[in-house]
């Protein structure tokens, strides 16, 4: 199964949401309507509303950004359909409305990330070459507000700046840190066991995705990572390497 979410359009007299795959809810609390009806609102007259269909394959409560990559790709979307021409920068400030990282799926590619999500400065892709990721989805659904009430947090921009990024070559890979580890590993111990496990198989970084409940392993050889699958048989897994496209 491939690691992604398909949204399709189609015509209708008024807006309508469907879902296939993993279940998850249609109202207006699905970040899809919300985009819908935040761009709507701006878009004045329009030829005709949408009805939008979703094949749901990422995992919800996995903190990689399903939900919001969906709002991203529903305001791109509408934006081409109704043929409103709003700039990429108009649509970041629209979708930091309905989610702090909403922005990022906007723009796409590879990205630093500051403030809380709507600060974004381009990376270059090729930093990732030749590297392959293992996804390790535990039966566990993290809620983002819990973890950063866990966490004592606000999404309030952080203003201390890195002396130097590790997002350069070659890798720094044990300047990378996930703030969320520290309390979610605590509740969740199985989190801590796969981190762990894809250490001792020798990943070069092994962390939480976002807020989880993913765990990622980082490998530069695709061959070790594939025939690692089989130790986390019991769990979903992805294996990926990305490719970027102009």
């Amino acid at each position: 199964m491939d690691l992604e979410d398909a949204l399709a359009f189609r015509p209708l007299p008024s807006y309508q949401l469907s879902v296939e795959g993993i279940d998850l809810p249609v109202d207006e609390s699905n970040l899809i309507s919300k985009a819908y009806q935040l761009i709507r609102s701006m878009a004045g007259k329009v030829d005709t509303e949408y009805a939008i269909h979703l094949i749901k394959q990422i995992p919800i409560g996995g903190g990689l950004g399903g939900g919001s990559s969906n709002a991203a790709a529903t305001l791109n979307a509408l934006n081409h359909l109704w043929k409103l021409n709003f700039s990429l920068q108009k649509l970041e400030k629209m979708g930091a409305e309905i989610g702090a990282d909403v922005p990022f799926f906007i723009k796409g590619g590879v990205q630093l990330v500051e403030g809380i999500g709507d600060i974004l400065t381009p990376v270059d892709p090729n930093l990732l070459e030749g590297y392959s990721f293992l996804l390790v989805v535990p039966p566990i659904r993290i809620s983002t507000p819990w973890a950063y009430h866990a966490l004592n947090k606000t999404l309030q921009p952080n203003k201390r700046h890195p002396k130097f990024s590790p997002l350069s070559k070659p890798m720094k890979w044990e300047l990378f840190d996930n703030d969320f580890e520290r309390v979610i590993r605590k509740t969740y111990p199985e989190i801590s066991n796969i981190k762990e496990k894809l250490q001792k198989a020798g990943a070069l970084y092994a962390g939480l995705s976002g807020s989880g409940s993913t765990v990622f392993g980082v490998f530069d050889n695709h061959q070790k990572a594939e025939a690692l699958l089989e130790n986390f048989s019991s769990y979903q897994t992805f294996l990926s390497s990305p490719v970027f496209r102009c």
